[in-house]
């Protein structure tokens, strides 16, 4: 059975993590339901946000060959 520490953090475990697909960095929600604690995983807004730009940034096989090969300043 998890404690809290005395920061006040509990290890959620594993089966839960996975059961609502959370792991490192993920958002959590915590709210009160009829007298119970309820843990919810907080959706991205814009599912769509850490694509934006993605196409601008990306690199020709020569550029990226150099690179490997340690010839870019």
């Amino acid at each position: 059975m998890p404690k809290v520490t005395s920061k006040g953090q509990v290890t959620i475990p594993k089966e839960i993590r996975e059961a609502i697909g959370i792991g490192p960095g993920s958002a959590v929600e915590f709210s009160i339901q009829n007298g119970e604690c309820v843990l919810k995983k907080v959706a991205d807004k814009d599912p769509f946000a850490k694509w934006t730009g993605f196409l601008k940034k990306r690199k020709s096989t020569d550029q990226i060959v150099d690179e490997l090969r340690g010839e870019v300043e």
